[in-house]
């Protein structure tokens, strides 16, 4: 799935959840409003993660100079750390003084035991001094951007961006790898019966030709990955096949452990005027404080056929058609989802995408009207182009569920990549010595 081209004074400093009013907080309001829970506690996480109400439209992406580069993930070769690029807003009338640093992590994304010295070159405190103000807008707001440092080691990295006090306000993966393996990652076919319509299965084998691996069947550690996905991503698969003559791992699967559901294209809206309404949009009413804008109804998909379009894979780009240069030209709008159902869903029901970090959040769970047969639930975004879907939680293994509203083709256009970790006997980290991406069913 590919990216679709051309298709306050502040009310409120913190966002609330989804289908709740938004409320003033301001100091003339007098007091503020409880934060989400989701925002209540500080406890760092080695994930993708935001901690604090007040921070919105965040980006972590490999700077590559070209047009949509915000699409690409935070994934580079050693050497080139420093393409990596972080940005996100800060809603309030006044900039802050924010520091970031490095934590080196093992293949489970736990903190692994290496010294700051031992994977950097320098102090491992960086201080933000990119930042600009929004302007234009009805919701006062800063934006940040800061640039990776470089490491001299490959492996996974959790860039944290910090408040006075170490309090932690943004966490985003970095991936840095080594090509010291032979990664073939290819396209496979569904062996079974009606999943070889639902599915999209993976094939791939690893040639160690250049490193010297003692027990590769237990040294070697691989995670597949779709649309860089971190919260449906597949750990834990183990070679089938040990061709210790060709140095060769074989990864051959018969019970689908190496098959993603295919889904369908993501569904879509844009908000990038907010003097008329785009496509996915209902209406969008520029006179209120802050914008709102209210998206077309949408229907289940579950028992649909395929339809074919270009998406953007769960991604989303800032833009302001009235005045260009979305990073700091673009408002916030309220925005409304509308999800028609004849029935409540066996769980509850989330907006998923990049703009929830993949994750069900309180501020995107939609509630369901018996006598509107209709889910709704808003949120505070900025001015932009959007995918998303629509997950039901509450499952035992976790996963959102978003077959249900979505459906499942094996004709969906999606990007896969599998990362190859190996830690040298006597070592302290998992290093990443592989890495490979590849498109199924891309369009031209």
């Amino acid at each position: 799935m590919r990216f679709l081209p051309a298709a306050f004074l502040l009310l409120a400093t913190a966002c609330v959840p989804l289908g709740t009013p938004i409320t003033s907080t301001s100091p003339a309001a007098g007091g503020a409003a409880r934060p989400p829970e989701y925002y209540a506690d500080k406890t760092l996480r080695y994930q993708d993660y935001t901690y604090s109400p007040d921070v919105r439209s965040v980006q972590c992406y490999a700077a590559t100079g070209q047009q949509n580069e915000v699409f690409q993930p935070p994934v580079v070769p050693l050497g080139q750390t420093q393409a990596i690029t972080l940005e996100f807003d800060v809603l309030g009338q006044q900039s802050q003084r924010y520091t970031a640093k490095l934590i080196h992590c093992d293949v489970d994304w736990k903190p692994s035991v290496l010294t700051d010295l031992q994977f950097l070159n320098e102090i491992n405190e960086f201080l933000i001094t990119d930042y600009r103000v929004g302007v234009g807008g009805k919701v006062p707001y800063f934006h940040y951007r800061m640039r990776a440092p470089g490491v001299k080691l490959s492996g996974n990295y959790l860039l944290v961006v910090q408040a006075q006090g170490s309090v932690p306000l943004v966490s985003r993966r970095l991936v840095v790898y080594e090509n010291r393996v032979q990664v073939a990652l290819k396209p496979g076919i569904v062996v079974g019966g009606q999943e070889r319509y639902t599915l999209q299965q993976l094939d791939f084998g690893i040639g160690y030709s250049g490193v010297d691996l003692v027990n590769p069947a237990v040294e070697v550690k691989v995670v597949l990955r779709q649309n860089f996905r971190w919260d449906n991503a597949k750990y834990n698969l183990r070679p089938t096949f040990v061709r210790d003559a060709e140095r060769r791992l074989d990864y051959q699967y018969f019970g689908f452990e190496n098959a993603f559901p295919g889904l369908s294209e993501y569904r879509f809206f844009d908000t990038r005027s907010v003097q008329a309404a785009g496509i996915g949009v209902q209406r969008v009413d520029p006179r209120t404080n802050p914008v709102t804008a209210t998206l077309l109804p949408e229907t289940s998909r579950a028992k649909l056929a395929y339809n074919q379009y270009q998406d953007a894979n769960g991604q989303r780009v800032f833009e302001s058609r009235e005045f260009g240069n979305g990073a700091v030209n673009a408002d916030y709008a309220d925005v409304t989802f509308q999800l028609k159902a004849e029935q409540p869903a066996p769980g509850p029901v989330y907006v998923l995408g990049t703009l929830t970090d993949w994750q069900l959040k309180d501020e995107f769970k939609l509630a369901y009207d018996e006598a509107t047969k209709l889910y709704t639930g808003h949120a505070l975004l900025k001015q932009g182009y959007y995918n998303y879907s629509f997950a039901v939680g509450g499952g035992p293994s976790g996963v959102p569920n978003e077959v249900y509203f979505e459906g499942t083709h094996q004709e969906t256009e999606n990007q896969y990549d599998l990362l190859v970790y190996y830690r040298p006997p006597g070592t302290r980290a998992d290093l990443l010595i592989g890495y490979q991406q590849v498109a199924v069913n891309s369009r031209p």
